[in-house]
């Protein structure tokens, strides 16, 4: 929705509320889609409005809204919700989603909850309730078609048409043997167009791409990208078929780890945006990489005031500190994003010994490019004695300052995964401190070298 689309409709939806026209907002909940339903109730700020608003959406309806709605929003609703209601609500969920949402629920309540649903569901919920959140078993779902290997085409069309209230977006059909191990792959498309007599293992593709249900939601995604894969299904330890993800999911997943990695990046949490934290739970977060920071620029004070002499000797040497620390950090952060990101993604030939020589040589370049661009800007500043060996000396310090904190941006990734540290999390305040701090001892220490040899 448009964001004047949306104020507008928010302005009506809030007057029908008023006027407690429950058939209108009922029409209106036919006509909308639900992702666009969950951004009306994220956006209503009064609590009473929003609440009133989902109480009048059926369960069917309300099922699918709630699955799109923020983490904060999701929660501020479902607390208020009955067990009778809640029940219900996630009786028409498909069976990942509603573990999704159980599993946030209190213990008390996750049993009220299960046990107010019909017994399949409820075995189902349970079942996927044992997986890590975070794992192939934690994000498939139960519902997906599967035949025997020596079963015909015309056998797998029935199985579509019988459940085809039960799962939603059929993408492939999957072939097992008698012990349900996963044994081959049909799309749908080569399946209806092919002999209704046809055996299943005489036209399944039998090199099928899949998860095992332990393996890390992000790697998952990773294959799924690779692959071009719409589904991906989900084996145990002996190849037996336990489910299914379908792109949906991995949609989520993608978004999900980027938010996550963002948020670490500026050294926050998720928790600490979606939710309400005490400000002491919030500084505990975020108080040891600063801390971090603040030792790394207490060296650099310490490398400073060692330069005294230099400084007050030539004061032009202050007024390119600022463009020293800015371009090594700017440096620093792009090769560091550079790696993060393809460790994250787990790409194919991600290696320190790779990234270092690669980096080195863009460090090269771009260092001498800045370098030349600053020998030129100080030769037409005013008031520089010796503009040409001076500019020399800054500029050449300028180069070696880029390559350093580049490498460092290169090796800190990989020096943090080793000792089990998300490098998302803790790279940015080793980038600035060291560059900081070494950047300015390069500096410096070539300003020094250039006043007593060869001013």
């Amino acid at each position: 929705m448009e964001s004047i689309d949306r104020k507008k409709i928010i302005e009506n939806i809030l007057y029908l509320i008023k006027e407690k026209d429950e058939h209108s907002l009922k029409q209106f909940f036919e006509d909308t889609h639900p992702a666009d339903l969950a951004e009306i109730l994220q956006a209503l700020d009064n609590d009473v409005a929003r609440d009133y608003l989902f109480s009048l959406m059926s369960a069917e309806t309300a099922s699918y809204v709630v699955t799109e709605l923020d983490e904060v929003t999701r929660q501020d609703i479902v607390s208020d919700l009955g067990t009778e209601r809640l029940s219900a609500i996630v009786d028409e969920m498909d069976s990942d989603d509603a573990a999704d949402i159980v599993a946030e629920l209190p213990e008390l309540l996750q049993e009220q909850v299960l046990a107010n649903i019909e017994p399949q569901d409820r075995d189902e919920v349970e079942k996927l309730l044992v997986h890590d959140e975070d794992s192939a078993g934690g994000i498939m779902a139960l519902e997906y078609i599967a035949v025997y290997e020596d079963q015909i085409v015309d056998d797998a069309i029935r199985e579509i048409r019988s459940r085809a209230e039960e799962v939603d977006e059929i993408f492939y059909i999957y072939a097992v043997d008698r012990g349900k191990r996963l044994v081959g792959v049909v799309p749908m498309k080569s399946l209806f167009l092919r002999n209704p007599k046809r055996v299943i293992k005489d036209i399944m593709h039998t090199d099928v791409i899949s998860v095992g249900v332990d393996m890390d939601q992000q790697e998952v995604a990773n294959i799924v990208r690779k692959y071009n894969l719409s589904a991906v299904p989900v084996v145990d330890r002996h190849n037996r078929l336990i489910g299914r993800i379908t792109i949906d999911d991995i949609v989520d997943v993608l978004h999900e780890e980027a938010n996550e990695d963002i948020h670490h990046m500026a050294g926050i949490t998720y928790e600490e945006i979606s939710q309400e934290k005490s400000t002491f739970r919030i500084t505990k977060n975020r108080l040891p990489w600063l801390i971090v920071a603040f030792a790394g620029e207490l060296m650099a004070a310490m490398v400073l005031s060692r330069f005294e002499a230099s400084l007050m000797e030539i004061a032009a040497l202050t007024f390119f500190i600022p463009v020293i620390m800015a371009m090594g950090g700017n440096a620093g952060i792009q090769s560091s994003t550079t790696v993060v990101r393809s460790m994250a993604l787990n790409e194919s030939g991600i290696s320190l010994r790779n990234s270092f020589f690669r980096e080195f040589r863009v460090a090269l370049l771009n260092g001498l490019s800045i370098g030349i661009m600053l020998v030129l800007v100080i030769q037409v500043w005013p008031k520089i004695e010796n503009p040409l060996f001076l500019g020399a000396i800054i500029g050449i310090a300028m180069m070696i300052v880029i390559i350093n904190s580049t490498l460092f941006g290169t090796v800190i990734p990989f020096m943090l995964n080793k000792f089990k540290i998300d490098p998302a999390i803790a790279t940015g305040p080793f980038i600035t401190t060291s560059n900081d701090v070494f950047g300015l001892l390069i500096y410096l220490s070539m300003a020094t070298f250039y006043l007593k040899h060869l001013r």
